[in-house]
C-alpha cells in the first residue's frame, strides 16, 4: 500500500499549497497591483486553465499518463507540447501567478520561484529520465527544439 505522503505529493497538491500561502501572505502584503493586478491575475488563471485542458486533451488522445511517476505509454510532441515539454506545469505556474497578482500579494511573488524550482527538481527531472528510457533518440530530438518551459530552438 502507498503511502499517503506519497499519494499527495504530486502537482496540484504543491499548487494548492502554494496558493495557500500566496492568500496567507496577501493577509499581510501592501495593495501594490490594485485594480489592473486582479484583471490580469484573472487573465493568467483562464489561459493557465485553457492550456492545462489543452495539455491534457492532448495527452488523453495520445493514450498516455498525466500522473507523474508513472511510465508513458506515448511521448507527444504536437500541438501545446510543440512550444513547451512541460505545458500542464506552465499553466500551474500561470495559474500560481495569476493568484499573487488577483490576491494583490506582492510578498508571494516569491513563491512563484520556488513553486518552479519545487516541480523541477520533484517532477521534471524524473519524468525526462522516464521519457529518455522509453523514446530515446525520438526524446531528445523534441527536447533539443522544445524548451522545458515555454519556446523553441532554432
Amino acid at each position: 500500500m502507498r503511502s499517503l505522503a506519497r499519494e499527495i505529493d504530486i502537482p496540484p497538491s504543491w499548487l494548492a499549497l502554494h496558493i495557500g500561502a500566496a492568500w496567507i501572505l496577501s493577509l499581510v502584503s501592501p495593495a501594490v497591483f490594485g485594480g489592473w493586478g486582479a484583471g490580469l491575475g484573472k487573465l493568467l488563471v483562464l489561459i493557465g486553465v485553457g492550456l492545462m485542458a489543452a495539455a491534457v486533451a492532448q495527452m488523453a488522445l495520445a493514450r498516455t499518463t498525466v500522473i507523474p511517476r508513472r511510465n508513458p505509454s506515448s511521448l507527444v510532441t504536437g500541438g501545446v507540447f510543440a512550444w513547451s515539454r512541460n505545458p500542464i506545469y506552465l499553466a500551474d505556474a500561470l495559474i500560481l501567478l495569476g493568484a499573487v497578482l488577483w490576491l494583490d500579494a506582492v510578498l508571494a511573488l516569491p513563491l512563484i520561484f520556488s513553486f518552479v524550482w519545487l516541480i523541477q527538481s520533484r517532477f521534471i527531472r524524473d519524468e525526462e529520465a522516464r521519457l529518455t528510457m522509453a523514446f530515446g533518440p525520438e526524446f531528445d530530438l523534441w527536447a533539443a527544439r522544445t524548451r522545458r518551459w515555454f519556446g523553441r530552438r532554432g
